[in-house]
């Protein structure tokens, strides 16, 4: 490596540096944070990258492969398993293929029902602010690129604290964590290598199950239907910020009759809640619960199984939970 590349990489790096402070200095710091949150939300999607990330909660880490591809025809993305049970999940558009290797087994839906890193941020982010508070930070380093780094502080205790840190050039999720109301981690995603643009074979996204696997297509949900026996369930203890994005009767795996899904969300995080006839043969898991970082409430009300998951503090699910209600 020669003196005049040296010369050249350093005065980019102060260039980088300083250009942001010049885009953001007539923006106040939410709206400098909330415009930094935007390019975050659209760079997942738009762009092409391929690389290793690795996710922890507690003392559980795993890491995965993801390469994600834009062409003319639309978006793909393959998601690759690293540690333990062998897995792929591989989405063409909205549909969705999950291989299990171990199970010569392919399931294929036509909705997506996780967000991947580092698509974690919804598209639409304009009641954001009115939960939390976002500031931007200084400039990091994350698997060799600079970084911006976001606060968004909750205005309560119904949710997480998060911090983000995006490429500096592409806007790029590269590391994004959750923290509780006493800064302990709950849990941290974070690319270890990364390569953002340049070309993607797209054969890499082709199908490919084993022979003889068992194909199983998941149903799209259903129409929504009002509850059996003519009444209706509400829910009145939502806590401030949280409004209804979804309200749907699903088919799932085990449940012989559909159960209601209604998904709660405050911009940033959503909460999920699952109504199901009861079933007397079943072994029903009651009160609170955790898998990993979801806090699940599961209760009987009204011959029906009530169950409130979301990656939100205990209190978020136990005022919802306690709140929901049948109206015959």
């Amino acid at each position: 490596m020669n003196g005049g590349y040296l010369t050249r990489a350093v005065a980019l790096f102060w260039v980088m540096s300083w250009l942001p402070a010049v885009c953001y200095a007539d923006m106040t710091p939410q709206a400098a944070g909330l415009n930094w949150l935007h390019r975050i939300a659209t760079a997942a999607h738009r762009l092409n990258y391929t690389g290793i990330f690795v996710y922890q909660h507690g003392s559980h880490v795993e890491a995965s492969r993801i390469t994600h591809l834009l062409d003319a025809s639309g978006e793909y993305e393959k998601l690759e398993a690293l540690d333990g049970t062998p897995r792929e999940i591989i989405r063409s558009n909205n549909q969705v293929f999950c291989y299990l290797p171990g199970k010569n087994a392919v399931i294929v839906e036509k909705r997506r029902t996780v967000k991947p890193f580092p698509a974690l941020l919804p598209k639409q982010l304009s009641d954001l602010s009115a939960n939390y508070a976002v500031k931007l930070g200084g400039v990091e380093r994350v698997a060799g690129y600079d970084c911006r780094v976001i606060f968004l502080s909750p205005r309560d205790h119904y949710r997480y604290a998060h911090t983000l840190w995006a490429e500096a050039h592409s806007g790029l999720l590269l590391k994004a964590n959750m923290r509780d109301g006493k800064n302990r981690l709950v849990d941290q995603f974070a690319f270890t290598q990364v390569t953002i643009g340049g070309p993607i074979d797209k054969a890499i996204f082709n199908p490919k199950p084993a022979a003889g696997a068992q194909v199983w297509k998941l149903p799209a949900a259903v129409n929504d239907q009002p509850a059996a026996g003519g009444g209706e369930w509400a829910i009145t203890g939502l806590p401030p910020g949280f409004i209804k994005v979804l309200d749907v009767m699903r088919r799932m795996p085990g449940k012989r009759q559909p159960v209601r899904h209604i998904a709660y969300s405050d911009g940033l995080v959503a909460v999920s809640v699952f109504i199901a006839p009861e079933n007397k043969h079943a072994n029903l898991r009651q009160g609170l619960s955790r898998q990993g970082v979801i806090n699940i409430d599961s209760r009987m009300l009204a011959r029906h199984q009530v169950t409130v998951l979301g990656e939100v503090p205990v209190a978020t699910i136990e005022k919802i939970a306690g709140s929901i209600a049948y109206e015959p």
